[in-house]
């Protein structure tokens, strides 16, 4: 393998039913970021079917390029469709760096595709960056937590390529959309070895009662192992509902059953940046900080003043959240007649 001949930073364009998922245009934007520390392009990666329009997008958030696998064996995610078309492209065009979102099909795909190419991969990243070594070189860097979150670990891969790493989604900051911004779309047609087609889909069912997603939110209302029950976030519901936010949770209160999984914020969970996070009887362990901690503003409810929670939160209530959730509703009611009031005279 000489080492020279690969170059640009491809993005895997995770789209479902023919909508690109938001991850992607994060991807992009931390993409922008290392292409051109590098020099290099930026290119995404869109697989599907009937597809090909979504490319535009795609450009107007960072890429350079678009190659796009537009046909009906990719019109749904199965494992060997995609690993196989996705495969053909990485090997025809050797890119240097490539990045997944770590989302269900990142983390079935990634792995695949890395054994495959014989190289690493670098899973759940929260930072990557281009640094200069002593050599004179630049050295792509992908940093994760481990051990559970108790330190985080620096990754290379100085003699495989391409480089690869999932991050999970509300991690990076997607640049701002460029609109008629200028680029170049390649189609790409798999030769597929439908021999290996072993899995047929039949059904999709959606599962998750949850219709909008937390990662998308301005205002996160969280509940932890404090909240005690569904009444409990019956109450979160409330104070969300005022503030104009929707409710999340940490993993706690997702074991015991009272929440679904989808609302979950932490490492095993999502990672969310809203404008602001209140957390009610969340302890702060640093599994679900890692999910929230680049809050815009963090606002902490617990009763213990010890809590680790606080350390992180901008602004801390010690406090029973049953008596607190009640008092800030009744106080932001009044500001809010107060503020009528004054707008009518």
């Amino acid at each position: 393998m000489n080492i020279q001949d690969y170059k640009n930073v491809f993005v895997f364009a995770e789209q479902r039913n023919g909508a690109i998922q938001p991850v992607a245009f994060e991807l992009l934007g931390k993409a922008r970021d290392l292409a051109d520390a590098l020099g290099e392009k930026v290119v995404a990666l869109l697989l599907g079917y009937n597809v090909k329009d979504e490319a535009q997008k795609l450009i107007e958030m960072g890429a350079d390029e678009v190659i796009v696998a537009d046909c009906a064996e990719l019109k749904d995610y199965i494992t060997e469709q995609y690993s196989q078309a996705l495969y053909q492209v990485i090997t025809e065009r050797k890119p240097s760096i490539v990045l997944y979102g770590a989302t269900t099909i990142g983390r079935d795909l990634a792995p695949r595709i890395a054994a495959r190419l014989n190289t690493g991969l670098t899973a759940d990243c929260t930072k990557l960056e281009i640094a200069d070594t002593e050599a004179g070189d630049k050295q792509f860097r992908m940093t994760r937590p481990a051990f559970g979150g108790n330190l985080m670990a620096t990754i290379v891969c100085p003699n495989n390529r391409p480089q690869m790493s999932t991050v999970r989604p509300g991690v990076m900051q997607k640049r701002q959309r460029e609109e008629g911004r200028a680029g170049e779309v390649t189609m790409f047609a798999p030769k597929f070895d439908t021999a290996r087609f072993k899995v047929k889909l039949v059904n999709t069912e959606m599962k998750c009662s949850c219709n909008d997603d937390i990662a998308d939110a301005k205002i996160l209302v969280s509940g932890g192992r404090g909240v005690k029950n569904a009444e409990g976030f019956n109450k979160l519901q409330a104070l969300a509902d005022t503030l104009g936010g929707m409710v999340a949770s940490s993993r706690a209160m997702v074991d015991a059953g009272v929440v679904d999984h989808c609302i979950q914020v932490g490492q095993t969970g999502k990672t969310v940046r809203p404008e602001l996070y209140v957390a009610c009887g969340i302890s702060g362990a640093i599994q679900h900080l890692a999910g929230m901690q680049t809050s815009d503003i963090i606002v902490a409810i617990n009763k213990d003043p010890d809590a680790p929670i606080f350390e992180v939160a901008d602004f801390g209530i010690v406090g029973d959240l049953y008596k607190v959730i009640p008092e800030i509703i009744k106080e932001w009611d009044n500001a809010e007649e107060l503020h009528d009031h004054a707008m009518a005279k």
